[in-house]
């Protein structure tokens, strides 16, 4: 099988669990606004956000390294994951410790919502972080042993576990944001006990003998991922953080609802990206390296322009049909929300040079300067545009960060990046955003988002054709 068609073969395995999983998840989304309202909807999300970011600072992203490492033939599959194991046991008992001290500043900040929440919530979070946490490392170590499809299965398995837990503790106990956090954590544990027997995990697990040389690697390659998660934590997280303080829990409520359907892009990018660093990391010692790289941007980067294109045509429709009235101008927040999801999918494309080529830091430095752009930029857009300021901070931060590591990672791996083919798709979802700021009748609103879709469809077929024949090849020769 050639490299364009293992790459193809692993992103419809992983897709058809993930994007199974993520549709039921949205087809969700108005009951969960139903049962939790405008601000309970906002205070699950920032306690999801903050958990999250707990999980990777305890774990000390060791789910990076169990990546690298296992998909890498060169390393023992056995040393990988009992290391990976302990390594999230310690972080998480440091967490049982960490989270309440956390919660203690609300004492401090009393205005702040987000410390409030996390005092009120500690052994709910404690409780997340712990499942959360060992879910992520086992499912990660799965894949980088090759059980794509049981990877797969497993999102599947634990969507459809929640859900169910949704229903029973939201809808028939009406629990609130107790149940929905307590849905995700049991979920987590049927998740934990499902991949343990299948993927008879017990057979990679040792107390004895790690070879600590191997550890000492691995946590080489995982803590510069610490700052880093963080960075991206601030870019993505902060905009409803921040909106949560300077406005009103309400108001992060409603831009929460206003990113769920440009997520759709980061479900396909990061379907994709799971598929793609396993072939990055195969192909690392390739000599034609530098030209698959450029041939699998090229395509990726056509699909992501059309998936936006097509969400911009069709996003008013989905907000009046799928959220309740509350949520009904979510879609004006939407343009720039979409347009940061393009360039964080390319972004994350850049990454993909620095987990392949183990260059951890670099990866932290460039994150760090879109994290930091995004900060000063929030603080001043928020204080002048409100929720339509946060989504253009972020929209500017990912073109910042993108463009660093385009230059950054030209010195590691040659890609032509077809940047007039790259300026036109953008310029075009750009006057897109406009139409759904600016045009109210209903008639040329929808004439004119469909007719540029077109467009953008027509100037990426070409990429779409390519990518047929390279996969339909008995093999391709660079």
């Amino acid at each position: 099988m050639n490299r364009y068609k293992t790459l193809a073969a692993n992103t419809v395995i992983l897709g058809i669990g993930q994007f199974g999983s993520k549709l039921l998840v949205f087809l969700m989304v108005g009951f969960y606004q139903t049962a939790l309202g405008t601000q309970g909807y906002g205070e699950v999300n920032n306690i999801v956000d903050a958990a999250t970011l707990i999980m990777a600072l305890a774990t000390l992203s060791i789910g990076e390294a169990i990546i690298r490492f296992g998909i890498d033939t060169a390393y023992d599959n056995k040393q990988v994951f009992s290391i990976g194991i302990d390594i999230t046991v310690a972080g998480v008992i440091a967490s049982m410790v960490f989270i309440p001290i956390i919660g203690l500043f609300s004492g401090i900040f009393p205005e702040s919502t987000v410390f409030t929440l996390l005092r009120n919530y500690s052994w709910l979070t404690i409780l997340y972080v712990t499942t959360g946490s060992i879910k992520s490392s086992c499912a990660l170590f799965v894949r980088s042993i090759g059980h794509v499809k049981l990877y797969a299965i497993d999102g599947i398995l634990t969507t459809v576990m929640n859900i169910v837990f949704n229903v029973i503790l939201l809808f028939t106990f009406r629990l609130g944001n107790l149940g929905y956090l307590l849905s995700v954590i049991l979920a987590d544990i049927c998740s934990i006990v499902f991949l343990f027997f299948t993927a008879k995990l017990k057979d990679y697990f040792t107390f004895r003998g790690l070879d600590r040389e191997m550890a000492a690697g691995m946590l080489r390659f995982c803590i510069p991922m610490i700052p880093t998660t963080i960075m991206w934590w601030i870019i993505n997280v902060s905009d409803s953080f921040m909106i949560s303080e300077m406005i009103s829990m309400q108001a992060s409520g409603i831009y929460k609802a206003a990113s769920r359907f440009p997520s759709m892009i980061s479900i396909f990018s990061g379907i994709f990206s799971q598929a793609w660093n396993m072939s990055a990391i195969s192909e690392s010692n390739s000599k034609s390296i530098a030209k698959f790289y450029t041939n699998v941007f090229d395509i990726f980067q056509s699909t992501v322009y059309v998936i936006a294109g097509a969400l911009f045509a069709a996003i008013k429709p989905l907000i009046l049909m799928i959220y309740d009235s509350a949520f009904y101008d979510a879609y004006l927040a939407t343009p720039f929300i979409i347009m940061s999801v393009v360039f964080t999918c390319f972004s994350t494309f850049m990454g993909s040079v620095y987990v392949a080529s183990k260059q951890s830091v670099r990866s932290m430095v460039t994150a760090g300067i879109g994290a930091a752009v995004n900060i000063v930029l929030n603080i001043i857009m928020i204080n002048l545009w409100g929720i339509y300021g946060a989504t253009f901070a972020s929209f500017l931060s990912f073109v910042i960060i993108f463009t660093v590591r385009a230059i950054d990672t030209h010195k590691i791996v040659y890609m032509d990046l077809n940047l007039p083919k790259m300026g036109l798709n953008t310029l075009l979802l750009l006057a897109m955003g406009a139409i759904i700021f600016n045009v109210k009748d209903n008639t040329v609103f929808y004439i004119s988002l469909v007719g540029i879709f077109v467009i953008i469809l027509a100037f990426n077929f070409k990429a779409g054709l390519r990518a047929v024949r390279m996969i339909l090849k008995k093999e391709v020769i660079e």
